[in-house]
């Protein structure tokens, strides 16, 4: 047994994931109608994994310096260049954005600092900040998840060190408006806090290009990654760019803790920096709304703009109790209270094959009625 007197304070304030719950109970079920997963259903490109297969052939499997292989640095740094023309923006390759956002918050975050961010939130956030000994603060965005700059501004105090915003969103799917995102990036810069802009399904924009607050000024950082938006989760590779200093900053935390990504994942990003998903973000935006569609007369929501996901309003109990429900029918979803401080919603991932989803709908509506 590990005696408490072990665990260091921030271990204890790390809470299990509840996505990984969800995950685990859906091992234990017979064929599962599984509308949890936060990953795309299809394959990797076959040009990405020859790239990948290639490299380990090649020999490319050792370390690589800490910043990244120089041939995909230099295709993303060719990519922010024409995004973010006229900005000093550099380039670190990182073990997935999980790890880009972990050396974030290792790089700014003091204990006692205060990271803001709208609720909902990726799962992942309130920890992060837990693990740099700093502690997440909330801004309400319920019912239709918009981005409430005066809001913001109501959460910032003289702790605020990083303000974290996610678009296209995870769990919501919610694309925040270019005007709110251009307010957000001007109160940030004026009150000296540190824009963190989390953009890994940023290719999955359906009404057009999602903002970037990093089109207002070059004092943000941005993380994006090629796991959502290729089919490569497992293969955790990330990337970000910001300003100069900062990156460097985060490049020798990476030297001592995640190394380097991946090397024969990096060359395989060589060729997914090319790859055209166009065809692939069309059929989710195909997707969206045929779950829409399909849900539209017994659930609340907003119908989301992006990312793969519906966050609607669970129509009886809370989401914990509807998504508990849902199981018994063999139905995996995931209760919104995994990631807010409301349990009032569900998250349901549309990406899935469509005869998945038309069973997910079957069961959700039928569920619905009972209430």
């Amino acid at each position: 047994m590990v005696p408490e007197s072990w665990l260091a304070d921030r271990t204890r304030a790390v809470e299990v994931s509840g996505v990984r719950k969800v995950f685990e109970l859906g091992r234990s079920l017979k064929d599962p109608i599984n509308l949890s997963i936060g990953q795309p259903h299809f394959d990797v490109p076959d040009p990405v994994k020859a790239a990948a297969k290639a490299a380990i052939d090649a020999g490319h499997n050792g370390y690589t310096v800490t910043q990244g292989i120089p041939e995909l640095r230099e295709r993303l740094l060719a990519d922010v260049n024409a995004r973010f023309p006229g900005q000093d923006r550099d380039v670190l390759v990182t073990s997935g954005t999980s790890g880009a956002l972990t050396l974030a918050a290792l790089a700014v975050v003091n204990p006692g600092d205060e990271v803001v961010t709208p609720d909902p939130y990726f799962v992942a956030y309130p920890n992060l900040a837990a693990i740099a000994g700093g502690r997440l603060v909330t801004v309400d965005t319920y019912p239709d998840f918009r981005l409430d700059p005066d809001r913001v501004r109501a959460a910032l105090t003289p702790r605020t060190k990083m303000i974290l915003l996610s678009t296209p969103s995870n769990p919501t799917g919610a694309v925040a408006d270019r005007a709110a995102v251009e307010a957000v990036a001007g109160l940030a810069r004026d009150r000296g806090v540190l824009l963190v802009s989390d953009e890994i399904y940023r290719a999955f924009s359906y009404d057009g290009p999602a903002a970037s607050p990093a089109e207002f000024g070059e004092d943000v950082l941005v993380v994006e990654g090629f796991g959502k938006t290729y089919g490569m989760t497992g293969w955790r590779l990330g990337w970000l760019h910001g300003p100069r200093r900062l990156v460097q900053e985060m490049a020798k935390l990476q030297q001592f803790t995640f190394v380097c990504a991946p090397a024969p994942v990096q060359w395989a990003g060589v060729a997914a920096a090319g790859h055209d998903v166009s065809g692939l973000v069309a059929d989710y935006r195909r997707k969206r709304d045929l779950l829409a569609a399909g849900l539209r007369d017994r659930f609340e929501f907003a119908l989301p703009g992006g990312a793969f996901y519906l966050f609607p309003k669970a129509p009886w109990g809370t989401g914990t109790a509807f998504a508990t429900a849902a199981v018994e029918h063999n139905l995996l979803v995931i209760p919104g209270g995994t990631f807010s401080r409301r349990d009032t919603h569900l998250r349901i991932s549309y990406a899935a094959s469509d005869d998945t989803l038309r069973r997910g709908v079957e069961v959700l509506n039928r569920l619905a009625e009972r209430g």
